[in-house]
């Protein structure tokens, strides 16, 4: 699929933003604070209703506004899809796709794709737990967007069951326990399933990027707390549940996965250097991109923002090269040199406003 114009107004620091987005490998140029990282993502926010930075929506809005807003159009195997996005500082934001309002974020997934990479994901290889679990959802959600419902089922529960712990006094055992134990069984294995799968297709790609940027082979596995179905779900819940009376929380559960990430034979997250971990976090996100493509037939839209800040001269050219084999890819970088030379265009951007030129190979000449 691609993204065939985009719109942006009031958004971080671009109050109006108006670009036809050409396929092929796009580089995205300017100085550090110019606009160029809002840029990707604006266009992030617009295909996927999330941000890869900001925590809450409000700070996407520009300073002096009220509302932010996005619109844009994506072509791929299904049509044509509208999207019109409307990011309030304060309340509910509105999502429209085709002029009609979006009641799950799940709706747009299945006409809109996009996988996108920056310096934050670093966090996965070298980060604690919790974002390699966040990258194991985000791959569960971009495969197969209907399995959410079973995350959030996961998360509603594990929320009422910790509730039921914390509060509950004593003696004997928390009266509802077994219900809670029954419903957390059945969404968690569903979860850990997903996460399963998805780690099954994402893995191999990622492997295959890494070895063409460094040599060397990536090791991906999922390290989930709880292996197994219901039945063996509920059994870890029995073993534990003195240790949870105790300390009041739920111990089991996919709350409590991992993702075991190898460079060498050992652990990325203590032994690789910084080029090998940002090496690693880039082919994670590039065989997520893979992987998406293969289940849905269409490459997604790739996001990559500053992905040569790290690497070597060798291994720069070597992910400019991979990357324009991918259909749509926005690419930025801070340095005028490190545009790549299969660019089909540049945009230059300076305090938000964008101009376009020529691919790299025609401002050459």
């Amino acid at each position: 699929m691609r993204l065939l114009w985009i719109e942006l107004r009031d958004f971080r620091n671009h109050r109006e933003t108006s670009l036809e987005v050409p396929d092929g490998l796009v580089a995205v140029c300017g100085e550090n604070g110019e606009g160029k990282t809002n840029l990707l993502e604006g266009v992030c926010y617009l295909l996927t209703l999330r941000s890869p930075r900001a925590t809450t929506d409000g700070t996407l809005v520009r300073d002096g506004a009220e509302c932010a807003y996005l619109r844009g159009e994506v072509e791929g195997l299904t049509g044509k899809t509208l999207v019109e996005v409307e990011i309030r500082r304060a309340g509910a934001n509105r999502v429209q796709m085709n002029r009609t309002p979006l009641r799950r974020k799940r709706e747009l997934r299945k006409n809109a794709r996009a996988v996108a990479f920056g310096p934050h994901d670093l966090k996965v290889v070298q980060g604690e737990p919790g974002a390699r679990r966040d990258f194991l959802d985000e791959g569960t959600r971009s495969l197969w967007p209907a399995g959410e419902a079973a995350l959030s089922a996961y998360e509603r529960v594990l929320r009422q069951r910790n509730r039921l712990l914390k509060d509950w006094q004593g003696p004997g055992r928390p009266a509802g326990l077994d219900t809670w134990n029954q419903e957390l069984a059945s969404s968690g294995a569903a979860v850990v399933e997903d996460r399963r799968r998805a780690v099954e297709r994402i893995a191999p790609g990622a492997d295959d990027e890494f070895s063409r940027l460094s040599g060397s082979g990536l090791l991906v596995r999922y390290q989930p707390n709880v292996a197994g179905d219901e039945r063996a779900f509920l059994a870890r819940l029995a073993e534990r549940e003195a240790d949870e009376t105790v300390r009041r929380t739920t111990l089991v559960g996919p709350h409590r996965d991992d993702l075991e990430i190898g460079v060498r034979g050992l652990v990325a997250r203590g032994f690789a250097s910084y080029g090998e971990a940002w090496g690693a976090a880039l082919s994670l996100k590039l065989g997520l991109g893979t992987a998406v493509a293969g289940e849905f037939g269409e490459e997604p839209v790739l996001l990559v923002d500053d992905p040569f800040s790290a690497l070597d001269p060798a291994r720069r050219d070597r992910v400019s090269a991979g990357l324009a084999g991918r259909g749509q890819v926005l690419v930025s970088v801070a340095d005028e040199q490190d545009v790549p030379s299969e660019s089909v265009a540049v945009w230059e951007v300076r305090g938000g406003e964008v101009s376009v030129r020529g691919g790299a190979g025609d401002a050459a000449q």
